[in-house]
């Protein structure tokens, strides 16, 4: 068995390609003994580290759909399109985001996950955005000296949920600390892809440590058009996730990343086709088996 440990990036939907990478790695004899991750990937780190099998994750994200992350066990009438700009305005979002909470809670549970306190000391690091405080936030361990929070009774799948709270998508979370209260958003929007986590003083590892990004290398990133405002703004948006991960991607660095191209899938289209996930999938096992043909530990 070959011990590493593994880097999960943001990307929505994209992230399904995750499950294809872990499938090729697992049948390597890869098995991650610390996770971490923001937004998405911050499913698939917890998922790893309450022990779930490639093939599971592979199962469990296929179906997922828009309707399985925005409807709760309280149905809810669609949204017109007046009362998505009034809940935008006045709740943030256009989602309550408790599904995915919800959703999280069930699949740890059958783990016999539902604290961190469950999981083995450094075991899981899960990266958000403290918009309140501007201040990114890794999880657990930064609950006890920016909110007071005992991290071994903070649950999970609300770290995850916390993490993966997409700007306008999801509303933030709001968190109690010790100078009031936090809106708390996606962890992509300071840092999409942490690769810096495991890193002690000095640059040394304990283990090799895998990034894998839903994205091409920093510098096979095509230029942005931005012709109008909205373009500008979501270049804005884009820019901001990636320039200081990117500016940290050095070029010996990147030999522990593995880059899943997934350019053609938008982050929020949960709407897409079963045969578009399964070319997710198919895309992350094909990569994943092209990186480990050349990856030098």
């Amino acid at each position: 068995m070959k011990k590493i440990d593994g880097v999960f990036s943001g990307g929505g939907v994209k992230a399904i390609a995750f499950a294809g990478a872990l499938e090729t790695l697992e049948q390597q004899g890869y098995s991650f003994q610390r996770t971490a991750g923001t937004s998405a990937g911050a499913i698939f780190a917890s998922l790893l580290a309450a022990d779930y099998k490639a093939g599971d994750m592979e199962k469990l994200m296929t179906n997922l759909t828009l309707e399985t992350i925005t409807t709760s066990k309280h149905k809810r009438k669609p949204l017109l399109p007046f009362t998505r700009w009034m809940r935008l305005y006045f709740q943030l979002g256009l989602y309550k985001g408790e599904e995915i909470e919800e959703q999280m809670e069930k699949l740890l549970a059958r783990k016999g996950i539902y604290t961190f306190g469950d999981l083995a000391p450094g075991r899981l690091k899960i990266v958000c955005s403290d918009i309140s405080l501007g201040r990114m936030v890794v999880l657990p361990d930064d609950l006890e000296r920016i909110y007071g929070i005992e991290a071994k009774t903070f649950s999970v799948a609300k770290a995850v949920r916390m993490s993966a709270g997409i700007p306008f998508f999801f509303t933030p979370v709001r968190l109690e600390g010790k100078q009031g209260k936090s809106l708390i958003v996606d962890g992509g929007v300071l840092s999409n892809f942490p690769l810096w986590i495991w890193e002690k003083p000095y640059g040394n590892k304990k283990r090799p440590v895998l990034g894998l990004q839903l994205a091409d290398p920093p510098n096979q990133l095509p230029p942005q058009r931005i012709e109008n405002g909205i373009e500008m703004f979501q270049a804005l948006f884009r820019t901001m996730k990636k320039a200081h991960d990117a500016r940290y991607i050095s070029h010996s660095k990147s030999k522990n990343i593995m880059f899943l191209p997934v350019n053609e899938f938008e982050t929020t289209d949960f709407q897409i086709s079963t045969a578009e996930k399964e070319e997710l999938v198919k895309l992350g096992k094909e990569k994943a088996k092209e990186f480990l043909e050349g990856w030098r530990q």
